[in-house]
């Protein structure tokens, strides 16, 4: 099959979405397919098999570290180029608008991993959410298929009216990320030369929205606490400034075997957001062996289970993050939620997700050979009718 996928962000940028792409790419090419990748201009010409197509892109203020393209025309010659069984448009927003537009000619899936209109409220645009909303719809409903990574995302999806919206499996790396990866290395340097005190971990991005000020109420409530802060992000300054006298240390984007040393060698993991779809990095930390504490939003408790893998409070309670947290200072019981958490994660993989992926683009195909039938049909009906009325 030749597939082409349009996405706002690919490698080397970090995030989950990256993630699970590149996950998907590296299997559909060992299995022969033929993929290509559009996405913006970051010097890479290609990854695992996969020819990338950089497009000219620019740097957003409130992003920095995100490079961003504007839809163009050159998508739609790159597809006609190509000649693709199918595209796959993922985040659809802004290079996506023309993967979808260029791209509606061929089989179509388009995949929602970003709660975007979410993000207004935490930049004070209240006020942009239906306007967003209605634009995703507008995008996503030109597809033959919608993937997205959640039930609760889908159940809101349909809710919102975006059609044929089908679950895409999580996964994660049992094998890269798992307890044998600790390191007291590692540890002394995320706790700053107090591998003693309980360590507290964040993998991801540092944006408002990510909420992770909240996390300082943890390190007020227990001078037993350390936390490491692991990613980058427009917010890093505002945080470092936030954090400053609590002993938190800020290590940038860590990846591979690096990254997996510092889940391994924590203790707890930390997700203070509540505008997740899924969070690739809750299960990161549980095939690593960490038991997490997290705000309650619908996609996380889907990967967390309450006393058993994890603690969540409710993201509008002011202490609630206090009170949930105080389970932690019990070792043997964290030890115990570690190992669970890890069986819970370790039968999981990227195969399977990418197998399903495959046959959701083969849906897709289908779907769209059934319509075009469905319509030649009732044109030929329309014309024998018409002909016979004109007798």
């Amino acid at each position: 099959m030749k597939i082409a996928i349009v996405t706002e962000t690919f490698f080397p940028s970090t995030n989950g979405v990256v993630t699970r792409l590149t996950h998907s790419i590296r299997w559909l090419t060992k299995q022969g397919h033929e993929v290509i990748v559009i996405a913006p201009d970051q010097g890479v010409g290609a990854y695992a098999g996969a020819q990338i197509y950089g497009i000219p892109s620019f740097r957003f203020f409130l992003y920095p570290n995100l490079p961003l393209s504007l839809p163009g025309r050159r998508v739609g010659k790159l597809l006609r180029a190509f000649s693709p069984d199918v595209v796959h448009v993922v985040n659809p927003a802004m290079l996506g608008a023309a993967g979808v537009w260029f791209g509606r000619r061929y089989p179509l899936v388009a995949s929602y991993h970003t709660h975007v209109p979410q993000y207004a409220d935490y930049y004070k645009l209240p006020w942009l959410k239906p306007a967003l909303w209605s634009y995703l719809r507008l995008l996503h409903n030109r597809a033959d298929l919608n993937l997205c990574t959640s039930e609760a995302v889908r159940g809101e999806l349909v809710a919102r009216r975006f059609r044929n919206v089908r679950l895409w499996k999580r996964g994660v790396d049992p094998e890269l990320f798992g307890p044998h990866r600790r390191s007291e290395a590692m540890r002394l340097r995320l706790s700053g030369g107090e591998p003693e005190k309980r360590l507290l971990l964040y993998v991801g991005r540092l944006a408002a929205e990510k909420e992770i000020e909240r996390l300082r109420d943890l390190l007020a409530a227990s001078s037993g606490f350390r936390l490491a802060v692991v990613g980058d992000g427009p917010h890093r300054a505002a945080l470092e400034a936030y954090f400053a006298g609590t002993g938190t240390v800020f290590t940038g984007f860590l990846h591979g075997a690096e990254l997996a040393e510092a889940y391994a060698s924590s203790d707890v993991f930390a997700f203070p957001s509540a505008t997740e779809t899924l969070g690739l990095v809750l299960l990161e930390a549980m095939a690593s062996g960490l038991p997490v504490i997290a705000a309650a939003s619908a996609p996380t408790r889907e990967q967390v289970a309450e006393g058993t893998t994890g603690f969540l409070y409710e993201p509008g309670a002011a202490d609630g993050l206090v009170r949930a947290a105080q389970p932690l200072q019990d070792g043997e019981r964290l030890r115990r939620m570690g190992a669970a958490a890890r069986s819970e994660a370790s039968g999981l993989g990227w195969d399977e997700p990418s197998r399903q992926l495959l046959e959701l683009y083969r849906q897709a195909v289908l779907d769209r050979e059934q319509r075009r039938a469905g319509t030649l049909k009732r044109r030929r009906i329309e014309e024998a009718a018409n002909k016979t009325n004109s007798q």
